[in-house]
């Protein structure tokens, strides 16, 4: 599990980086969905950071909020099944 999650969060930081090149550029950009997908799967953690790393998305509300309440949510996904492995 904590392979995954390491690849998940790199793959995540990595891509809001992209995107986030991409926009200075005026070029092809990754989908919110993908974007916000990825937080949901495991990746908020490196999502959250990214954007604020990268001041990326930082003003739309579906990440302003989503991002963290999906970081929120997976902490707790994490108390929990930690608690139940001891």
């Amino acid at each position: 599990m904590f392979g995954y999650l390491l690849i998940i969060n790199i793959f995540t930081f990595l891509l809001y980086g992209a995107d986030k090149y991409k926009a200075r550029r005026g070029e092809w950009r990754i989908k919110e969905s993908v974007l916000l997908g990825l937080a949901a799967i495991g990746g908020s953690p490196a999502a959250w950071i990214a954007m604020y790393m990268f001041h990326h998305k930082t003003k739309k509300p579906k990440f302003y909020l989503g991002v963290p309440v999906l970081l929120a949510i997976h902490v707790l996904l994490w108390f929990f099944v930690l608690g139940r492995l001891n």
